[in-house]
């Protein structure tokens, strides 16, 4: 567990690898709004937004997507306001190219 200050540093470039390579999904859709994501956010990435992404991460191919779709509303740990930040960053990178 990180402090909170530690929390709010960006994340290393080997911790981004990682994570990159775990954001690697089965459905086309989701590739695109994660790629999109990471485009436009990887260098000011945080130690917790990495952890909420690693939430999102957890979902099934079609449950995450239901969420970048807004097809589903949010619940449980997905509702936890980091969890809540990262997935509008992932909605919103798909509507601003």
């Amino acid at each position: 567990m990180h402090t909170a200050a530690e929390a709010d540093q960006p994340i290393g470039e080997r911790e981004l690898s990682r994570l990159r390579w775990r954001c690697r999904r089965g459905l086309l859709e989701n590739d695109l709004f994660i790629e999109r994501f990471f485009a436009r956010h990887e260098s000011g990435l945080t130690v917790r937004q990495a952890q909420a992404l690693g939430v999102l991460m957890d979902l099934s191919d079609n449950d995450l997507l239901d969420q970048l779709l807004r097809r589903k509303s949010p619940e449980g740990p997905l509702a936890e306001p980091e969890v809540l930040q990262v997935l509008e960053l992932l909605r919103n990178a798909r509507s601003t190219d």
